[in-house]
């Protein structure tokens, strides 16, 4: 299981309203992207969803647990290719295993499979450095798996990547979420990245972040981009969205 639910959720920052009421379900296995202008909340939402941070008010649930402190059942992909420098490319996906207890040859074999998984056999034993960056956000995707999570959590993981290597990963993306059928929430700026990935878009509004438009994406995958159904979609998710960027640039 892996159903994500916000109930009435708020986060003040010194006064300030970042996100205000927002209810918000993702269902087991339910592929989600978080679409809104800059400063919006998108992160904030995620990081409440892991546990990184705590609301102002109202309540987080993942199944039926309350979230209260780390949530140690989401794995987390960052934009930055945050992955530690000194281990090689196995030792990185066997950190969290590692941390669990998980004796040696069980987080080998944990880690093995999901280096196979992200199509980076034979690069084992290579070090970050060695990787050029859409291999390093594999690495990143492969070790928040590892961790056997029941909630993807993924702040623009494909942001720092040229056009043609975010295409790829996207692809490969959606691969690894088919075999492994984890819930995702997926943050991104890009309306034509949403309609390709997920089962639903949801538009936040400018600050206070609320939901304010939830977009059925009914297209079969694998998706064509330039499809009429995606082409449909992605102008009404442009209008949308744009309405909200133009409003959040009237705040500044």
């Amino acid at each position: 299981m892996g159903r994500l639910i916000l109930k009435g959720v708020s986060r003040k920052f010194n006064g300030f309203l970042a996100v205000s009421d927002v209810n918000l379900e993702i269902a087991d296995g339910e592929f989600v992207c978080l679409l809104g202008p800059s400063g919006c909340g998108k992160t904030t939402i995620l990081r409440l969803a892991a546990g990184l941070d705590a609301p102002t008010e109202g309540e987080l649930f993942l199944d039926s647990k309350k979230i209260e402190g780390v949530n140690d059942e989401c794995g987390f992909v960052f934009q930055e290719y945050v992955l530690f420098p000194w281990r090689t490319v196995k030792g990185n996906i066997e950190f969290g295993p590692e941390m669990k207890g998980i004796r040696k040859e069980e987080r080998e074999q944990i880690a093995l499979h999901y280096i196979d998984l992200v199509g980076l056999k034979g690069f084992e034993n290579h070090y970050p450095h060695e990787l050029s960056g859409g291999m390093k956000q594999r690495v990143g995707i492969a070790r928040a798996y590892a961790n056997s999570p029941k909630l993807l959590l993924m702040d623009e993981p494909f942001g720092a990547l040229d056009a043609q290597t975010r295409n790829l990963m996207q692809g490969e993306l959606l691969r690894i979420w088919q075999e492994e059928h984890i819930s995702a929430l997926f943050v991104t700026h890009s309306v034509d990245e949403a309609v390709y990935l997920a089962d639903r878009v949801m538009v936040m509004s400018a600050r206070p972040g609320m939901v304010k438009d939830i977009f059925e994406i009914d297209i079969p995958r694998p998706r064509v981009r330039t499809s009429p159904e995606a082409n449909e979609l992605r102008d009404a998710i442009l209008k949308s969205l744009g309405t909200e960027i133009k409003r959040a640039a009237s705040l500044k």
